[in-house]
């Protein structure tokens, strides 16, 4: 299936030619990026920051900020917009990776942490219990460190029926008991083009997954992020934004698409700042609680600091 290009009320740099001056910008401090990855490889441990090329990571490290990988650096799915390795066969569990991202928390003095993880579909309850390891281990030496998850759909079966032990409401169910600060997962795109973007994930899991999150622990705000520049529209990134607010996201993050080599999807449109402060202007007229839109955006971006924000307190584009 291509990919259309969108018709636009915004002007935008053609795709081909370099990129747009608000897409530039210092990669950030040294000091803190070289500690944090010091700490990253001495552990055997892995970070979305580094894995994905976060433009951000130096400025989320220096405020005491990081995002880990769970479950080891190769992903069970194939997503066309992201960096991180594929394979059918990613490595055994490590029963000691939540212990050696504490010691990584504690050593770098971090205060708030993301834990993501790749899609383990090889694994009976999909990883849902990688999350509750790390939490249970951070927690143990550094109580006061802020915890947020950002999670796959935990979705689907098992290649051994006997070993499918779990349900994807069960799964969400264990990761959540263990009090999450905020329960994170991406739709990425619009439903036009998940079966490009997303590939063995689903438009409708993904709400449903969010939707559950909210009914079982409705304490627990939820958030999602969309990546935009990959050929939606405008009017259906807004249906997709009532979408989420539907199932109860509190939460919301519009960032850029930025294509990570040649293997992975082009960019369609590059979107100025000026389409990101009317799109984060619309989410907060909708209800969100707190809103992150702007080029550079991820889904980790300032996540600690709206963490602590008061609930409702409407926050800067970004």
């Amino acid at each position: 299936m291509a990919i259309e290009r969108p018709r636009s009320r915004y002007s935008s740099i053609p795709v081909g030619e370099r990129l747009p001056p608000w897409l530039r910008r210092p990669l950030g401090e040294a000091t803190a990026i070289a500690r944090v990855q010091s700490a990253v490889k001495s552990g055997g441990l892995h970070t979305i920051c580094e894995e994905g090329r976060c433009p951000n990571r130096g400025e989320c490290y220096a405020a005491g900020t990081a995002t880990f990988l769970l479950g080891g650096s190769i992903c069970t799915r194939s997503c066309a917009f992201c960096q991180v390795d594929k394979g059918r066969a990613p490595e055994p569990v490590d029963s000691g990776e939540g212990d050696r991202i504490a010691a990584a928390v504690a050593d770098l003095g971090l205060r708030y942490v993301v834990l993501t993880a790749v899609a383990r579909d090889d694994l009976p309850d999909h990883g849902a219990t990688l999350f509750t390891a790390a939490m249970t281990a951070i927690r143990r030496r550094s109580a006061a460190v802020g915890i947020e998850v950002l999670t796959p759909d935990f979705w689907g079966g098992h290649a051994d029926p006997a070993r499918a032990v779990s349900s994807q409401r069960d799964r969400l169910a264990t990761v959540l008991a263990a009090r999450p600060a905020c329960f994170n997962h991406n739709l990425e795109t619009v439903q036009r083009l998940q079966g490009v973007v997303r590939r063995g994930a689903t438009y409708r899991r993904s709400l449903d997954l969010l939707a559950a999150a909210a009914e079982l622990a409705p304490e627990i705000p939820t958030k999602s992020g969309l990546m935009l520049g990959l050929g939606e529209e405008r009017d259906e990134v807004i249906k997709t934004l009532h979408d989420l607010r539907s199932v109860g996201c509190r939460r919301l993050t519009l960032g850029q698409y930025l294509r990570p080599s040649l293997a992975h999807l082009p960019v369609s449109r590059y979107w100025p700042p000026e389409a990101f402060e009317e799109l984060g202007a619309v989410a907060r007229a909708m209800g969100f609680e707190q809103v992150r839109s702007g080029p550079l955006v991820r889904s980790s971006y300032h996540a600690g600091e709206d963490s602590v924000a008061a609930a409702g307190a409407p926050q800067a584009g970004q």
